[in-house]
C-alpha cells in the first residue's frame, strides 16, 4: 500500500454495507509512500496515526476527485 497526504484511506466494515471509515491522509511518515499514515476520520474528525489492515484501500485524491464532479 502506498499514498501520499491528500489521498483518502477506505476502510471496509466487517458487514457489508454497514460500518467502515473513510479518513484524510493528513500525513505520511515514509518518503516512499508506505504506512504508518495520519489520518483525520471523517466521522469524528479525529486525527490518528494509523497501521491500515488488510481491510483498508487507498483511493487517490485524484480519483477521488474524478468521482466527485
Amino acid at each position: 500500500m502506498k499514498a501520499k497526504a491528500g489521498d483518502w484511506l477506505v476502510v471496509e466494515g466487517p458487514v457489508i454495507d454497514h460500518g467502515g471509515r473513510r479518513g484524510l491522509i493528513v500525513e505520511v511518515r515514509h518518503e516512499d509512500g508506505t504506512p504508518p499514515y495520519v489520518v483525520r476520520w471523517l466521522d469524528s474528525e479525529h486525527e490518528a496515526l494509523v497501521f491500515p489492515g488488510p481491510d483498508a484501500h487507498v483511493v487517490t485524491a485524484e480519483d477521488a476527485r474524478a468521482h466527485a464532479g
